[in-house]
């Protein structure tokens, strides 16, 4: 019994590594599989900012405190198990610099839009590349983002 599951479960994983038995004709556009591994030219435009509806944020150069605690609660309740404040990486990238290394379009692009972000923008799918999770879609409105950033501000020290 034990050897019928171990290869059923062997023949299940290549069956769904192959494509699920999905046989693209010749004539089809379908890509070849190299292409499958290709890094693309990362696009300018975006590269900074993110994909996503995010592009421009003001942010002001002193701290919204209010804000500031908002985003602490978020962090606590979806953000925290993932994430450490440090630059220690958890299952996620710790927390520390991260205002410094990335605009705040960026930001708040990633955590509003992670699965596009993923799938299109270099400098997040480095960071898959790094942490081996995708980071799931928290659901957090435009106004929760914005309050996680600035609580992230003020993890970086922003007074």
């Amino acid at each position: 019994m034990k050897k019928l599951i171990i290869i059923t479960g062997i023949a299940i994983l290549v069956y769904a590594c192959s494509g699920g038995g999905e046989n693209p004709s010749a004539d089809s556009n379908a890509s070849n599989t190299s292409d499958l591994f290709e890094k693309k030219a990362p696009d300018p435009a975006h590269e900074a900012k993110g994909v996503g509806k995010f592009t421009h944020i003001e942010v002001s150069p002193t701290l919204d405190v209010k804000m500031a605690e908002a985003g602490k609660g978020i962090y606590d309740l979806k953000c925290n198990a993932c994430h450490k404040l440090t630059k220690e990486k958890l299952v996620g990238p710790g927390w520390t610099g991260v205002t410094a290394r990335r605009k705040p379009e960026w930001i708040m692009n990633f955590i509003t839009n992670p699965d596009e972000m993923l799938d299109k923008d270099p400098a997040a799918q480095a960071l898959l590349e790094e942490c081996l999770v995708r980071m799931p879609n928290q659901q957090l409105s435009d106004d929760d983002a914005r309050h996680v950033y600035e609580f992230m501000r003020k993890n970086d020290g922003v007074k």
